[in-house]
């Protein structure tokens, strides 16, 4: 995407990218398992499930971490025009500090964000720090979320991070864990065990997803998500 895209036609394609999404949006039925309904919270999962947060209630409370790419204009054009927010730091050295400051003082304003926990350059599923830091210093807790269906309209895409879009008719869940809370005066090593932790939560989440997939699907509770 990057290679075809420059400062003319990138308000053009992210109107294109959100026109599909939002006629897909039409087939796209999500259901929350287990959503403790934390606020503030970083809800935080994989680059590949990005699209999760559609199925996120308090959409309008909701600040989505996007990188100040090319193609991350597209992303944050297409996650405004959806009803959430952005936060993006300025581009170069300075902007992972400014973007951390502000997702500080949203959290403290008593709204959620939500973060891709291993992008936005990977390695896919393995978590890094930030996200442990900010929770640290904002004094929120960290929910896990992982994105699941069973449907083959349920598509993986060849990225480096492998994301998860459906395509068509799809039932979906988005799975959560158990809040992880970052001792707010704890040193690096409580830092360690606390993004350790959030790996573990979102790989054990990735194992029980088919199964509550299962009982949602069996008891027949699909309902459309109301914004």
């Amino acid at each position: 995407m990057v290679r075809i895209l420059d400062g003319k036609n990138t308000n053009k394609v992210s109107h294109l990218v959100f026109r599909i999404l939002k006629f897909q949006e039409l087939f796209t039925r999500i259901l929350e398992v287990n959503n403790p309904d934390k606020m503030p919270c970083i809800y935080a999962m994989w680059h590949a499930h990005q699209f999760c947060i559609h199925g996120i209630r308090h959409r309008s409370k909701l600040h989505v971490l996007v990188s100040r790419s090319r193609d991350g204009e597209i992303i944050a054009d297409v996650v405004e025009r959806w009803g959430f927010k952005t936060v993006r730091g300025s581009k170069g050295k300075k902007g992972a500090v400014e973007a951390t400051m502000q997702m500080i003082s949203i959290l403290k304003n008593g709204e959620n964000c939500a973060m891709m926990v291993d992008g936005p350059k990977g390695p896919a599923r393995v978590v890094k720090d930030g996200v442990i830091k900010i929770a640290k210093m904002a004094g929120v807790p960290i929910v896990p979320v992982y994105w699941y269906s069973k449907n083959p309209t349920f598509a993986k895409f060849p990225s480096w991070d492998e994301m998860r879009c459906p395509i068509f008719s799809t039932n979906l869940i988005n799975l959560y864990g158990e809040p992880i809370y970052v001792p707010q005066d704890g040193d690096e090593l409580a830092e360690e065990q606390a993004r350790l932790e959030l790996q573990k939560s979102l790989e054990n989440l990735e194992k029980e997803a088919p199964k509550a997939f299962d009982e949602v699907y069996k008891f027949g509770i699909w309902k459309r998500k109301q914004n």
